[in-house]
């Protein structure tokens, strides 16, 4: 019998996008710079249009018509719709209404730009008004909302883009391919052999860092929400960009870092940044939503729920 052809290594491809680093990796090595051209692509297409930093985005002028009923493009629709559909599954823990609370605590810029500043916030916390309060029309793609509301689609859009990116480069290019963005994986097509290897650090922002677990998925999302990566000083004050809506507040410093997947990055990413809002509560807010999660505590501490797999090292 002839030994049976090795499976080829999954070639990878990186760019900077959306304030932070951009992976694709395909089962055909040929096919990988397609598949970063077609990644670059989709980015573009979100940052132009759900960018709260660029003044020239779609969704900086919807946040500028104040209260009137506005017809939007199929992609910012969408991105509101998902970010609407991510409040109602936590609860309002994920809530896209945040863009005046997250303006108050600084974050009103590129990150990079951002983390600059340490001179003392000048605006007292702004609590969301409540993504109730956005209504969307199907019928002419309008999207209508309180006078008041700013919104910010950062807690959903970049998974978005990720599950987006994935099934289109699986579509066109015929293999299979993960794409993460900033950490925010989904995958698509068929798996390499035992899965796409994922490593779990802290510090999910960039490719290099070091890995706490490594896990295998073969479909759907994976993500990962931190308030160390994002995290500035204003003042005497230390900020993180996970706000509470209920409080315009950065949420409570009880979880540290927190991984969850879901039959999308969406899904995932939903339960991941929830979990961070819910603090104590959290595990059991995620047994009833069933996501797999690992939560990483304040003093180390690591727990997983509904069946995420157990570190080796524990």
């Amino acid at each position: 019998m002839e030994p049976r052809p090795e499976e080829p290594t999954p070639e990878t491809r990186s760019l900077k996008a959306l304030g932070t680093t951009a992976v694709v990796a395909v089962t055909d090595p040929c096919r990988a710079d397609n598949a970063e051209r077609v990644l670059r692509q989709e980015l573009e297409r979100i940052d132009i249009t759900c960018s709260r930093f660029r003044d020239d985005s779609e969704l900086s002028s919807l946040n500028r018509c104040g209260g009137d009923a506005r017809r939007v493009s199929p992609l910012l629709f969408e991105a509101i719709r998902v970010a609407l559909e991510v409040a109602e599954r936590t609860r309002g823990a994920v809530d896209p209404t945040v863009g005046r609370a997250l303006v108050a605590i600084g974050y009103d810029r590129d990150f990079d730009e951002v983390a600059k500043d340490v001179s003392p916030l000048v605006q007292s916390a702004q609590r969301a008004p409540g993504w109730e309060l956005v209504q969307l029309d199907r019928r002419d793609r309008s999207v209508r909302m309180a006078a008041d509301v700013q919104l910010d689609l950062g807690a959903s859009a970049k998974a978005l883009s990720a599950d987006i990116a994935a099934a289109r480069i699986a579509e066109q290019l015929r293999c299979g391919v993960l794409v993460s963005v900033g950490g925010d994986v989904s995958v698509a097509g068929d798996a390499p052999g035992g899965g796409w290897a994922i490593g779990i650090a802290l510090d999910s922002s960039t490719p290099s860092a070091a890995a706490d677990q490594v896990v295998a998925i073969e479909g759907g999302g994976l993500a990962s929400s931190s308030i160390a990566v994002r995290a500035w000083r204003r003042g005497a004050r230390s900020l993180h960009h996970i706000v509470d809506p209920g409080t315009g507040e950065p949420a409570d410093a009880y979880w540290t870092l927190v991984s969850a997947t879901g039959e999308t990055c969406v899904e995932a990413n939903a339960a991941s940044t929830a979990s961070i809002v819910w603090g104590a509560r959290a595990l059991r807010e995620l047994e009833e939503i069933g996501s797999p999660a690992r939560l990483v505590r304040h003093d180390g501490l690591v727990v997983t729920v509904n069946g995420w797999p157990e570190d080796r090292s524990s």
